[in-house]
């Protein structure tokens, strides 16, 4: 039997968090800015509905040579053939997430959740591929989270893994934390609650290139 090809796949600089609520026809012209990576995250949808929105997202952006990537559910990412799973520190830990990505997709990206440098260092040790690390700032995109760690902690967690920072990124904060040792920033209001959000992307683009 042959060996699966490895396909790598690169990490962008930002990453527009999408769910069924979003205008997905925007998704397109978010890629052709420079917008290369996309989460689906959509904590009321079903497991069918999850796969079809990842399937549908994948659909819009794949000529773009995009990375999409699915919160929470490594067998929605899986079942959908995206590029990355997202893990919480609630979900399926990292080490059997690589562990089952190995034999059933080689080369997918496995991000996990951190929030300080210690947990960034645990992230690599089982096999993730970048931390997503937040919230730095405040925000309103998701409730029950704690205190903004804010930029200093950024620079205290870099270096181990890419960070993707999130919470409360808007063009000028994404500057700030790129050049805290940021790899990139992940964003939800900083796009789509903006009144024109293709120059929010253009802006953001620029900021975190």
């Amino acid at each position: 039997m042959p060996a699966k090809e490895v396909i790598v796949v690169l990490l962008p600089r930002i990453f527009a968090l999408v769910s069924s609520a979003e205008d997905l026809s925007l998704l397109p012209a978010f890629a052709e800015l420079g917008v290369r990576g996309f989460q689906v995250r959509d904590k009321a949808a079903s497991t069918r509905e999850l796969v079809a929105l990842t399937s549908a997202v994948r659909s819009r952006v794949g000529v773009f040579d995009a990375c999409v990537v699915v919160d929470d559910r490594l067998d929605v990412a899986l079942a959908a053939g995206a590029d990355g799973v997202h893990l919480g520190a609630s979900d399926l830990p990292v080490e059997a997430a690589r562990r089952i990505a190995d034999t059933a997709s080689p080369g997918l990206m496995i991000g996990a959740t951190c929030r300080d440098r210690a947990a960034v260092v645990a992230a690599q040790e089982t096999g993730a591929d970048y931390a997503g690390f937040g919230p730095v700032f405040a925000t309103t995109s998701k409730s029950g989270l704690p205190d903004p760690l804010g930029v200093e902690a950024v620079s205290a967690a870099a270096g181990v893994l890419p960070l993707i920072a999130i919470g409360g990124l808007s063009a000028s904060r994404a500057a700030e934390v790129r050049a805290a040792g940021a790899h990139g920033v992940a964003v939800i209001g900083g796009l789509w609650r903006q009144p024109d959000p293709l120059q929010a992307a253009k802006e953001l683009v620029e900021a975190a290139g």
